[in-house]
């Protein structure tokens, strides 16, 4: 079975030109089938501040009410989007920016606004499985964003690393796929405090005891969350931790069930 390997890009690399170009370049230089998805919630946090639209935050998510919606739309399909795909075309990848509405690369369904109304956010129903086949076999390397859509016209905000996991799931019928979460860290910390305390092996087990100590929280309790669904739904391999681990040998966080 051909290799695949998909990998996402968080804010922190995507808002720091520097950062970003060199993982870029290092993206490059991998042989063979690979897809980018990358979100931009920090960018447009600072840009709602900047244009005066207020932003309401629930249990560290957003809510996406018209006016953000619009702004993430611009910003995750067009600037980033954009910007990925022309440094893409610049080391020699021939890069594709998607939305989930582009050949209906990602359909997804309204969140149900019980017990809360997140707005337009959205929940990842289907991928289409032959449009990135096709894509991949033409050597052309799929940029997705962090939009999606209803099939109904609505545009929808969805999670980034739930949109990587749920590619990785329906693409690991077609190659074996090795699932990256790249960050500003090098991996799953024991101690937010010290950058070297990286957990190398997470397993469900030791993950569970971890979120009961409280030793994970907040934002990674969700991306740990996909990775484990992954493993569990045909994904080969995962790991999360800084951009070089795509192709150097350095220090990061295997998940394993």
């Amino acid at each position: 079975m051909d290799k695949l390997q998909i990998v996402k890009i968080g804010g922190n690399v995507i808002e720091n030109r520097k950062a970003l170009k060199e993982f870029l370049a290092d993206f490059s230089e991998i042989k063979g089938a690979k897809i980018v998805i990358h979100g931009g919630g920090k960018e447009a946090t600072q840009m709602a501040k900047k244009l005066g639209i207020p932003l309401q935050i629930i249990e560290g998510r957003r809510i996406t009410d018209l006016p953000n919606l619009e702004l993430i739309t611009m910003l995750y399909a067009g600037k980033l989007n954009k910007t990925i795909v022309a440094q893409l075309q610049a080391f020699g990848s021939n890069a594709l920016g998607l939305s989930g509405a582009d050949g209906n690369s990602i359909t997804a369904k309204k969140r149900p606004p019980e017990p809360i109304d997140f707005g337009f956010v959205g929940d990842v129903t289907a991928v289409n499985e032959v449009l990135f086949t096709s894509l991949l076999a033409q050597n052309i390397v799929p940029v997705c964003c962090a939009i999606t859509h209803d099939k109904n016209g609505q545009l929808l905000n969805t999670n980034a690393d739930t949109i990587a996991s749920e590619i990785a799931i329906a693409m690991s019928s077609h190659f074996e796929v090795t699932l990256s979460y790249c960050f500003e860290k090098k991996g799953v910390l024991k101690d937010e405090e010290e950058e070297n305390s990286v957990i190398p092996i997470l397993t469900s087990v030791a993950y569970k005891t971890l979120k009961k100590e409280k030793t994970i929280h907040s934002g990674m309790l969700p991306k740990i969350h996909n990775c484990f669904e992954a493993l569990k739904k045909g994904v080969a391999h995962v790991r999360i931790g800084n951009p070089k681990m795509i192709t150097e040998k350095v220090i990061h966080t295997q998940i394993q069930l």
